[in-house]
């Protein structure tokens, strides 16, 4: 009886909730019908859709050079608000270049002692020379004697026949270092005889003391000595006059030629009728580069054969653990990772790009996705006429110069890999007022970008950000003394609040001087056999080591490889 009345209950009670349930399916169903009748049709939908697409871009990621994806990767098409001004460096306005000697560096007439001749044979690639011509006047200095005009190296990788006042402004050179140390144009005569020049070549990073012990005792002997292979021959650390001579070498004496700096300044002026700013890229994406890396660029077994084959060519070069090489930031960036940094980083695609680099690694097909983000896309060949470029063309110092001054003059500099170029820019770039110059973290990005399908646009800029903390140029982004003196010339670089008496008054860079020229090349020496030193040990680097993640070391991939083939340390380190 008790079961017969609890399920009367129950019955009662569903009847009861009929009406309910009813009620709430026809909201639900009202709720659908207007649903249906405010959705766009699929026709606006694919418009929409379109619209979307114009106002954003999509990498589409293949296989090929560089992709490791096989997914769409949609990029907004503008830079974004970041809050600060993409085209200058936080607090530059108050740091500037501070070069000038005290008065307690006396004058070259007082000091350079007679019948002491200092001749240097420099090494590698354009910017490679630099370095060893300002490491020269110093060695000069050091040892009170007269220099030589250097002489370049015509046999070298990069197979140029080019001499010093084919480059350099050999006058201007002359006499704006007239008072640091005298230079002359060629050895002068014994009599009727030419005088003779001991060869001989001093260890790596060489400091003052190690020029007086080894290299004076030989010079007053000999008279005459020659340094043979000058790179990387004086130490990083010397004592601060000789740092500041060390600016006034590199930021003031060493001016290219008129017809370089006329064409250099075209090509400048070329690009700013183009945009008001504009973004310098130093590639570095040639197929030796890849070899050498021995990185793993996405290409598949087209790729690891290509490569292989030209990284055997090289006998030293042991085999290589590519996942190890990116893990550790050695390899560079491609031009799509590149563009994608740079884009995160808050430029848009409206910006103009200058792309100093050689051949690249997979051609047109490679470069793609870059144009795709950066179409406005130029170089030195596709803003000039060939009968412009004619005459230096046949000439890699001379083309490299060119790119050297556009990339030195842009508003951002970006830099690929950290060989000489890239060095010698970024502490030019410091030393004139800390334009921005943007090295990728490579190895903080490497993880980055290999998770970029898990990842939003969101999330993956603001991580490329938070990594480029540090590796943009920056003022006292290094800390002084760390890294090489060419990429962080601490000792010339003053801040207006502590040291406003030391303002530089010297001339500008590539300085408005007409003095007259003269072609005069360098006279060959005549040398006995060469003797050779061993190297030093090398405290420098040692010294070097930091506090993991307090700042940006800058110390170049290459350098502490020890080369034995001396075609690949030209390419790599130039």
């Amino acid at each position: 009886m008790a079961h017969h009345r609890r399920r009367h209950h129950y019955y009662q009670r569903f009847r009861l909730m009929i009406p309910v349930i009813s009620a709430f399916a026809a909201a639900l169903l009202f709720l659908f019908a207007l649903l249906s009748f405010l959705a766009p049709s699929p026709v606006e939908t694919d418009r929409m859709h379109r619209r979307r697409q114009q106002t954003s871009i999509n990498v589409q990621v293949d296989e090929g050079i560089g992709n490791h994806h096989h997914h769409v990767f949609r990029v907004p098409s503008d830079g974004g608000k970041l809050g600060h001004d993409v085209w200058s460096s936080r607090h530059s306005e108050h740091f500037y270049g501070c070069s000038n000697s005290s008065s307690k560096f006396q004058n070259a007439q007082v000091i350079t002692q007679s019948n002491r001749y200092l001749l240097i044979a420099t090494s590698g690639g354009l910017n490679q020379q630099r370095t060893g011509i300002t490491d020269a006047v110093v060695a000069a200095r050091i040892l009170n004697a007269t220099l030589v005009v250097p002489k370049l190296d015509q046999r070298s990788f990069w197979k140029d026949s080019s001499n010093f006042s084919e480059i350099f402004d050999i006058d201007w050179f002359i006499s704006y270092l007239s008072k640091d140390v005298k230079i002359i144009k060629q050895l002068p005569s014994k009599g009727k005889k030419a005088l003779s020049a001991y060869n001989m070549r001093v260890p790596r990073k060489c400091n003052e003391r190690c020029y007086i012990s080894r290299i004076l005792p030989v010079l007053l002997k000999k008279h005459a000595v020659q340094l043979s292979k000058f790179d990387y021959r004086l130490a990083n650390r010397l004592d601060t006059e000789y740092q500041k001579l060390r600016c006034r070498v590199n930021y003031h004496a060493l001016r290219f030629t008129n017809p370089i700096r006329a064409m250099g300044e075209k090509l400048v002026h070329r690009m700013r009728m183009r945009s008001n700013h504009y973004i310098a890229l130093h590639l570095r994406f040639e197929p030796d580069m890849l070899a050498f890396s021995g990185c793993d660029y996405g290409g598949g077994e087209k790729e690891q054969k290509e490569l292989s084959a030209i990284r055997r060519r090289w006998k030293t070069l042991h085999k290589s653990n590519p996942d190890r090489q990116r893990r550790q930031g050695r390899c560079p960036l491609t031009p799509e990772e590149v563009g994608l940094m740079l884009r995160a980083l808050g430029y848009g695609s409206d910006v103009h790009i200058y792309v100093a680099s050689g051949e690249v690694y997979g051609g047109e097909r490679t470069l793609a996705p870059l144009k795709a983000l950066f179409p406005n896309f130029h170089s030195k060949e596709t803003i000039t006429t060939k009968e412009e470029l004619e005459p230096f063309s046949s000439f890699s110092s001379r083309m490299a110069a060119l790119d050297f001054i556009v990339c030195d003059e842009s508003d951002v500099f970006v830099t690929n890999n950290n060989g000489n170029m890239a060095k010698i820019l970024a502490g030019r770039r410091r030393y004139f007022g800390h334009k921005p110059t943007i090295r990728p973290n490579a190895k903080k990005l490497y993880r980055l970008f290999l998770n970029r399908s898990n990842s939003t646009w969101e999330v993956f800029a603001s991580s490329v950000r938070n990594f480029q903390r540090g590796f943009m140029g920056e003022p006292k982004e290094v800390r002084p003394g760390r890294g090489g003196f060419h990429e962080n010339p601490s000792t010339c670089i003053c801040e207006d609040s502590a040291a406003k008496a030391d303002k530089n008054s010297g001339a500008r860079k590539y300085g408005k001087d007409n003095s007259t020229k003269k072609n005069v090349a360098n006279d060959e020496p005549v040398v006995d056999n060469e003797s050779e030193l061993p190297d030093i040990d090398d405290d420098d680097d040692q010294n070097d080591l930091v506090e993991k993640g307090a700042y940006n070391e800058t110390t170049s991939d290459y350098e502490a490889l020890n080369f034995e083939d001396p075609d690949l340390e030209e390419f790599i380190s130039d």
